[in-house]
């Protein structure tokens, strides 16, 4: 099974908690694969360093689970589309957001967040 780890699944993963679990479990199942989004890695710097955790070692281990997913202008642009559908639903939907669904969308994998904003999606893995 494909898989898309946002930076919430991410950063649950990272402190262990019981929401966390649940990406660990299926990071044991050699057959599944991760990818994680390059713009996730801002968001999971942000998290760092707030919290004064070394970056460096949160990066080594995305990349030692999952591949990193650059973004194509195209996705960027596809993303604009998403972001307006979105936003008629969900006023607040952000820019991330939007392109990891779109990256989700188009690679036809499951994501693995606990953000609200994808709750009740098709295709996702809802960490509660």
């Amino acid at each position: 099974m494909l898989y898309i780890n946002d930076s919430y699944a991410w950063v649950e993963y990272f402190i262990g908690s019981s929401k966390g679990e649940i990406l660990k479990k299926l990071l044991l199942d050699e057959k599944n694969n991760f990818l994680t989004v390059e713009c996730c890695l801002a968001e999971i710097k942000g998290w760092a360093l707030k919290n004064n955790k070394s970056f460096d070692d949160l990066f080594t281990i995305i990349r030692a689970n999952s591949n990193i997913l650059t973004l194509t202008e195209h996705n960027w642009i596809d993303s604009g589309e998403e972001r307006f559908e979105q936003r008629k639903v969900q006023r607040d939907f952000g820019l991330i957001d939007t392109v990891i669904l779109v990256k989700q969308k188009e690679l036809n994998c499951m994501l693995i967040t606990g953000d609200k904003h994808f709750q009740n999606m098709p295709n996702v893995i809802f960490l509660e």
